[in-house]
Formats: C-alpha cells, structure tokens, sequence
C-alpha cells in the first residue's frame, strides 16, 4: 500500500533527525471515518498556514494564544506563518494574522516525539466571537473510554498533497497511557507520559490535522502528534497529553 510506502520513507526522515516541515513522523493520510463539520462546532480551531497554505491545526487558548504541536513548527521563523481563524475553510473566511513570536517545549525531541507541543502568540487580538472562542485546556485526564472528537483540514488520501477545503471532525475513545502501551496495541515504550491516546475502529486523525485539538468534555486533551499508519487496528492516534503540559501552558502564555 502506498501508505506503508510513506510510512517508510517518514520514519527514514526521523531516524536521520530531519523530520519535513508540517509532518509527523510515521503518520500519513487525513481524518478517516469522519464527517463534515463547522467553524461553530469548533469555534476554537485554527489553521495554521504558510506561503497561502494550511500545513497543520491549532487550538486557541486566549484573545491572542494559540496552542499547537511542536514538530509543526520546525524550520519556520513567526515571519513566515500565518493563523487562519474563524472559518470552516482553510482558504477562506474568518481573518488571518500574523505570529509575533512563539516556542516549542524546550523537551521536544523529534525521534521519540515527547513534549510535542508549542505556543504562538499572535501579531493582534482576536476578536472573540460565535466562530472564534477559546478553549479551556484539561487539568486531569479524561475517563478511559471517554467520548472524544478531534478537528482538522487533513489530506483526503495517504501520501496526498490534496487537502479538503472544508472542516473535518471525528468521533474516538480515549485510550489511557498504561492501555496504549499494552499488549493490546503495538506501540509499547514508545508511548511516554507526555502523551495520551485515542482510537474507534477505522476512525483516526493524521498528517495534516497535526498539532489541532482532541477535545472531550469541551476541554482540550490533546494535540495531535503521531501515529503509526493511519486508522490502524494496532494503532490508536497518539497525542501531546494537554494535562500533563497544563502549568507549561500557562506559563509560557504568560511569558511569552
């Protein structure tokens, strides 16, 4: 399959420590077994967006924060990214604003993926609104087994570079780290603390829909990260574990 073609090719790239921009490692493909949705469901999703196009998704935090993954923002300077906000489509809608700066976890390690995730701070304020919200991020861990929904603009087939103009969603089931980690799946060690999964059958979010939100119990848990393949049996979705990251968070919105 073309997929475990590219799933080859991004773990080379990791290996060698030079990960494409706006790519995870080992994951391909778009948001599998979805829906169409809107910016009013998810009035705290962004695109994040370079040379007049969306490379990965983020979440707003405050009038002017945007949270989003690390890996998202390697090899890019603030000059260069734009932040779509407001609107279902990636390319238009809503009102798009330049970065004054941003960070990524001074822990982000690109081979094992912990600490993936990342701050902008935006050039002007957002005027909030029923299309641009905040969201609050979690402070504990949601249930095993709790709903979830993850949003984004993924590519439409593995290894594409089309990507739907229109928002996508969907529907998963938190899988707690000890369980992401067991026999059951096959990822083992290479899940760490700073992560947390999500799975349904044939359901799954992938490159493209890196670094937006997992959302359940209207607060954010996670941040898109990683996976192997996509919608993958053996594979849930892996994400930066938004709990673990809380005090980080507001730290570095504050300081920033």
């Amino acid at each position: 399959m073309l997929r475990f073609a590219v799933l080859l090719s991004v773990v080379a790239c990791a290996l060698a420590g030079t990960i494409p921009d706006g790519m995870v490692p080992q994951l391909d493909g778009r948001i599998v077994g979805g829906y169409e949705t809107t910016i009013e469901a998810h009035p705290y999703q962004v695109s994040l967006q370079r040379s007049g196009s969306h490379f990965c998704g983020g979440s707003i935090y405050s009038h002017d924060i945007v949270i989003t993954a690390a890996h998202c923002l390697q090899s890019i300077e603030a000059k260069d990214l734009k932040v779509r906000v407001g609107s279902t489509y990636w390319r238009s809608g809503g009102s798009v604003h330049s970065v004054r700066t941003f960070r990524n976890h001074e822990g982000y390690n690109a081979r094992t993926m912990v600490n993936d995730i990342a701050i902008i701070r935006l050039e002007s304020d957002l005027s909030l609104r029923s299309t641009i919200r905040e969201i609050r991020i979690a402070d504990s861990n949601p249930r095993e087994g709790a709903t979830a929904v993850v949003s984004g603009w993924g590519t439409t087939e593995s290894g594409g570079s089309t990507i739907p103009d229109h928002l996508l969603a969907v529907d998963l089931k938190i899988v707690d780290v000890d369980r992401c980690r067991s026999d059951e799946f096959g990822y083992g060690s290479k899940i760490k603390d700073t992560m947390i999964c999500a799975y349904a059958a044939h359901k799954d979010a992938c490159q493209g829909d890196s670094g937006g939100p997992l959302v359940s119990g209207d607060r954010l848990v996670g941040v898109v990260s990683w996976g192997y393949g996509c919608a993958d049996d053996r594979y849930p979705g892996v994400y930066a574990d938004v709990a673990h990251f809380h005090s980080w968070i507001e730290d570095t919105a504050r300081d920033l």
